[in-house]
């Protein structure tokens, strides 16, 4: 198209025009297969790379979808050699593939006997091989199947998983469907994800991922083993079982630095898991205690290293990653597609919002001045130090204080990543806060107060970017975060996004020290909700 929105150029990044009127569509199409680099105002920077093309094909899309979309937004020809990469790259996902023979043993084939020479040439994937059983099919080791995966990725050879899994136990799991429905797009990730057989489901925060969870548990009818971020989160998910399912209280277990529970449905947390004694992870028993038939990940950007080398043993078990965004910080979202299995469902943001199954919301960036004193020691520090002076600047207190008046009543997170900086944001205002050194049993009950309108305002740390149900919320106030991560960003924004009885639209407002590392951070962050069609409006705190 003559005059569409996007340039594609040789080193495969696109350039989005914001303003174009086919901007939205062609957004939401790039995000199949493109991640977003950065989103200043009128331009927006995707690239085009092999994780994401493999991801869309694994997801059912070919290179003739893709060349499709870009060839339908393009401001001009895509050039030849990008067209040449798309084709061969998405062409090499499923040329191998790990399948089991008549007797059951697991044995890697593909049809061009060269691709199998070629990958079995080096020396990590030759180590998780038996023997040549023919010129298109090799043994593989028992154990080896998920390292297998990783390594052939890792050399630009991904393989499709056939080998099937693992029943598990039977138990039987239904939905009980008595005064809700299940919508349309939670059945459709549903059936994506089972007929894929593992992977990973994209949804925002607030539509639903648990629902998804329980779905795919009732269909899969099996001993399930489900993984997530702290005990908070694990008492939610039973809660929410038991309201959508048809198990009992009996038949769910917790699994927690408090509780050590292992029954046909177990909830156990990553940290437990991750939790050593004597220098061995001593919870592992845990992986191989019920006969598992079904894994579920919440929140899988945030699986913790070691959890990857317990994924690869789980390669006989289905596998399903729930999450709001698959970025990774580290880097690792090679090892997700490897070891929990590609990205099977992403339904953008703002098409859930238009469905009315998420609050509209709105962004904005407050620029703040740092005071002369201030900005003389943030000049002289050094650069690891420059975060924290600007982040925790004591200008932000009179700037939350406004904004909280401007939102009267309404229920508001003030968001901190410093523990100071939390203290004596709560003094100042009065108000309780929520931080990682809270007990458990207090934190439940400051987050009740705060869902019965007892609370209007919390001060909360990192510990409620998390798998915190706070439907009310409606106001948040960023005031410092984990430096430039997008994935926090996206969590943070989360928790106003459960849609409001009377419609309104959530305000999320992030405080930027001008001029400073802050502001740069802020920038990287909000990539991500830029690629979900949400806009920053910069404000000046003087003009509030």
């Amino acid at each position: 198209m003559a005059d569409g929105p996007l340039i594609v150029q040789s080193d495969k990044t696109a350039l989005l025009e914001v303003d174009h009127p086919l901007a939205v569509d062609a957004r939401h199409d790039l995000a199949v297969f493109a991640e977003l680099e950065r989103a200043p105002e009128h331009i927006h920077t995707y690239r085009i790379t092999r994780l994401g093309l493999w991801n869309a094909r694994a997801a059912g899309h070919d290179s003739d979808f893709v060349l499709g979309v870009l060839d339908r937004y393009a401001k001009f020809a895509v050039p030849t050699s990008v067209r040449t990469d798309i084709t061969e790259t998405m062409g090499r996902y499923g040329r191998l593939v790990i399948e089991r023979d008549a007797e059951g043993d697991l044995i890697l084939t593909s049809k061009a006997a060269a691709v199998l020479v070629e990958v079995t040439r080096h020396k990590k994937v030759a180590e998780l091989l038996t023997h040549p059983l023919s010129q298109n099919v090799w043994g593989i080791a028992p154990w080896a199947r998920g390292q297998l995966k990783q390594e052939l990725l890792k050399i630009g050879w991904p393989a499709e998983d056939l080998a099937g899994y693992a029943e598990g136990t039977p138990h039987e799991i239904a939905l009980n469907q008595a005064g809700w429905q299940i919508r349309g797009y939670q059945t459709e990730a549903v059936n994506k994800f089972w007929n894929g057989g593992s992977g990973v489901v994209v949804l925002p925060c607030g539509a639903g991922k648990t629902i998804v969870g329980a779905a795919a548990m009732s269909v899969a009818k099996t001993n399930t083993l489900i993984l997530v971020t702290n005990t908070i989160s694990a008492r939610q998910w039973k809660t929410e079982l038991m309201r959508r399912t048809t198990l009992t209280e009996d038949e769910i277990g917790e699994y927690s630095g408090s509780v050590k529970e292992i029954k046909p449905v177990t909830i156990a947390t990553y940290q437990i898991l991750t939790t050593k004694r004597k220098s061995e992870y001593s919870h592992l028993s845990l992986l191989n205690a019920n006969d598992w038939g079904l894994v579920v990940y919440d929140e899988v950007h945030l699986l913790p290293a070691p959890i990857f080398k317990m994924t690869a043993d789980l390669q006989a078990r289905r596998r399903l990653g729930l999450t709001a965004t698959l970025v990774r910080e580290d880097g690792k979202e090679g090892d997700v597609f490897s070891l929990i299995g590609p990205k099977r469902f992403d339904a953008p943001w703002k098409e859930i919002e238009a469905q009315g199954y998420i609050a509209p919301a709105a962004c904005f960036e407050v620029r703040i001045d740092l005071p002369e004193d201030e900005r003389l020691d943030y000049a002289v520090a050094a650069q690891e130090d420059r975060y924290r002076i600007a982040a925790t600047t004591g200008s932000k207190i009179a700037v939350v204080k406004k904004l909280i008046a401007k939102h009267a009543g309404e229920p508001t997170l003030i968001i901190g990543q410093y523990l100071d900086q939390i203290d004596e944001m709560a003094v100042e205002l009065g108000v309780s806060k929520i931080t990682g050194e809270t007990p458990v049993d207090e934190r439940e009950v400051l987050f009740q107060k705060f869902r019965d309108g007892d609370v209007t305002a919390l001060v909360v740390s990192k510990v409620a970017n998390f798998s915190v149900d706070l439907p009310e919320a409606s106001v948040a106030i960023q005031i410092s975060g984990s430096y430039g991560s997008r994935q926090e960003e996206a969590q943070r924004l989360g928790r106003l996004l459960r849609p409001k009885a009377d419609g309104r639209t959530a305000m999320f407002y992030t405080l930027i020290a001008r001029d400073t590392v802050d502001q740069d951070f802020a920038q990287n962050r909000q990539r991500f909700l830029a690629e979900q069609g949400y806009s920053y409006e910069i404000l000046d705190a003087v003009n509030l």
